[in-house]
Order: C-alpha cells, then structure tokens, then sequence
C-alpha cells in the first residue's frame, strides 16, 4: 500500500481576526483553486517553529509573533500525483495568536510559491467544495475549541479548475 501513497508533511497556521480566518489562494498541488491554511513544507533541516513563521511571511505577508503548536494529524485522499494514486498530507498545526504587518492579497511570486496571496473569510464561507481539508480542521478547531488528533481519509478528492476567489 504504501507505494500508492504520496506523503507530503508541513506546517500550518491558524489565525482568526474580527472578520474570519485568514487563508491562502492556493495556487498548485491537490488543493489549486482552493483556500487553504497559510503554511507549508519545511527547509532542510528547519525547525518547526521557524518554519511556520517564514511561511506565514511569505504566504501572508504577516509576521507570526506569538503561536502555540496546537497537534499534528493527517489527510488522505486519492490524487493522482507522478506515480503514486493517494495523498498522505501530515500537517502540525499552531495557533498564530499575535503579528506584525498587514495581509498581503497577493503573494510575492517566487520559485516554489503556491500562495497567490491570503484573505480574511468568515468560518460560514468556507466548506468542503472551497476549502483544502486543513481549513476544515481549523474550522472545526474554531468552533470547538479542540484539535483531534484524528486522521481524516476523504474517499474523493477533486482538484478545481476554477478558482474559487
């Protein structure tokens, strides 16, 4: 089985302001066209915290000043993706609680960027049809005020060809 799977692992911010949550436009991957958490995969040898907060930049636009890791769980999924058939998304999630600068709608482009910039969408918005499954969980993190550790397999998965912004 595990040759089928595609495992992709990174970070992920939460941060919520008097209008919403703020996500990304994502540009590219299994959740193009879609909102989704500002984050993402880590440099090599990064550190966890260090890397939330230079996707945070470089997603956002915003500076993540104060965070609290909030759990670590994963996504599967079908995607065709090269060879393999399935997603295993494992995503640690931290809640951004205080930062600096302002939301930038669109993203500096550079080689790598799949953020084409973040908005501020109240949690009604946003659902499976517009959202990536790491809106969902912060959502339903929002709205419970607890993080379950619990994987999530989802026996679809589409990837829209038209924006959702």
């Amino acid at each position: 089985m595990t040759e089928k799977f595609h495992r992709a692992f990174g970070v992920y911010g939460i941060l919520t302001t008097q209008k919403g949550l703020v996500v990304i436009k994502k540009h590219g991957g299994p959740y193009t066209n879609r909102f989704d958490l500002p984050g993402g995969s880590l440099e090599d040898g990064e550190e966890l915290a260090k890397a939330i907060v230079r996707e945070f930049k470089e997603e956002t636009g915003l500076t993540a000043t104060s965070l609290t890791q909030l759990g670590t769980t994963s996504f599967r999924y079908p995607w065709d993706y090269k060879q393999w058939h399935f997603n295993q998304h494992i995503a640690v999630f931290y809640l951004v609680t205080k930062t600096l600068g302002t939301i930038e709608e669109t993203a500096r482009q550079f080689s790598g960027q799949d953020s084409l910039g973040a908005v501020e969408l109240s949690l009604a918005d946003l659902n499976l049809s517009n959202s990536s499954p790491l809106v969902l969980k912060a959502k339903e993190y929002l709205l419970t005020q607890k993080f379950s550790l619990q994987d999530q397999t989802y026996q679809e998965w589409n990837v829209l060809q038209k924006p959702m912004f």
